[in-house]
């Protein structure tokens, strides 16, 4: 097959699926479009190298996926987790329920090895679902590598309706108690989406703009990633640990001080592109799966699903009840462990437009809603799964 012919192919599939996703307003998750078409292509005409053919080899795809980590963590502010330190708690201890509960009632259905390859993933991220499923490969455990896309595949359709069902529960109440003039906002923090254009880095504020180029973010990022690699591997005789998982703490040192903006892949217009090779690579890995295979990881992939997030609620309920979150608002918050932003923008605003038409009520809701959701997002998805996968990963 020829390289242009592959690319137009893939990329067309993955276009597919953002058609599907937005028809639907995202009840078909794009990333599950793109699964079953990859899965039919290659049960028909794909080589099992195509994501390979069209000009992604694995050395280009750990490239994306260590810019993406560093890039991941500049957008952690510590101001705004400072003051969203209760949905930090509560979206913490939900993943402590995935985990808990799957290594211990989880353990009556699945077994140890299924357990490890899971339980990053259903914290969220194509990251940590890479991680997991290259871990699994190299162990030789073919089918645990194809479960670990699996779940990544699936754990939306779970996810998107039960979050939106917690925010209107959550989002009637709070429009009762306003209505009736008894509502009190718990925070003045204003609600919006992280900034498309983020300031220039600070310590290079005086650098004239025509200097500022998009290479000159490229090498600054790959520099920082770069660091995060060099210190793994100088550790490596001692303790092993995940260059990913530093590659992110890399990423929050690197835009605290100054050397790196926030997003610094979006303003180099390279985000969409680095997504595009982590997407077509994670679906790549489901040459593995056979319909025999999938028929017989159907069972682990929905038990580990239904298991991790009976924990999830059931350690957030606990935990919105001990720091004054209702359990609505708290499940929501450690819902978003399934699929991070921009998910959990789009679903709260979904909500919000749903339950009201008066623009004064729209941003009570928001104001309410919507900084937890981005906060719990950002700290499950973009920090804590990583991790979780860096530690797992070595446990295989």
């Amino acid at each position: 097959m020829p390289q242009l012919a592959a690319f137009a192919i893939l990329t067309f599939i993955l276009y597919l699926g953002d058609v599907a996703a937005t028809r639907t307003k995202s009840k078909l998750p794009s990333i599950f479009v793109g699964a079953v078409l990859f899965l039919v292509g290659y049960w028909t005409f794909f080589p099992d190298d195509i994501v390979e053919i069209a000009g992604f080899p694995t050395p280009v795809v750990y490239l994306a996926m260590y810019l993406l980590v560093t890039n991941m963590g500049t957008l952690l502010s510590m101001d705004e987790l400072k003051r969203q330190w209760r949905t930090v708690v509560i979206a913490l201890l939900g993943i402590t329920g995935i985990a808990a509960v799957l290594f211990t009632v989880g353990q009556l259905f699945l077994d140890y090895e299924t357990i490890i390859v899971v339980t990053p993933p259903l914290t969220g991220g194509i990251v940590s679902s890479l991680i997991m499923s290259e871990a699994a490969a190299n162990a030789g455990l073919e089918s645990l590598a194809v479960l670990a896309i699996l779940i990544y595949v699936m754990q939306g359709f779970i996810g998107y309706p039960l979050t939106s069902f917690m925010l209107q529960r959550e989002g009637r109440r709070v429009l009762a108690l306003h209505r009736a003039g008894d509502w009190t906002p718990a925070s003045g923090v204003p609600a919006k989406a992280p900034e498309e254009k983020a300031a220039p880095a600070r310590l290079f504020r005086r650098l004239p703009p025509e200097y500022d180029t998009i290479y000159f973010k490229l090498f600054r990022l790959g520099l920082v990633a770069l660091a995060a690699w060099g210190v793994a591997q100088l550790v490596a005789p001692v303790f092993e640990i995940s260059p990913f998982v530093l590659c992110l703490v890399a990423g929050v040192i690197g835009s605290s001080v100054g050397f790196l903006e926030r997003q610094p892949l979006q303003l180099a217009n390279s985000f969409g592109f680095v997504i595009m090779i982590l997407m077509l690579f994670i679906l790549g890995g489901l040459y593995r799966a056979t319909p025999e295979m999938l028929l017989e990881l159907a069972g682990p992939m929905f038990g580990a699903i239904f298991i991790g997030i009976a924990g999830m609620y059931a350690f957030s309920f606990v935990a919105g009840k001990l720091l004054g979150m209702t359990p609505s608002m708290a499940f929501a918050c450690s819902l978003t462990a399934l699929y991070g932003f921009p998910a959990d923008y789009v679903i709260t605003n979904e909500v919000v437009d749903s339950l009201t038409e008066d623009a004064a009520e729209r941003e009570v809701l928001s104001a309410h809603m919507l900084p937890s959701m981005l906060v719990a997002g950002f700290v499950t998805v973009t920090m804590v799964s990583v991790v979780l996968a860096g530690i797992f990963s070595g446990l295989l």
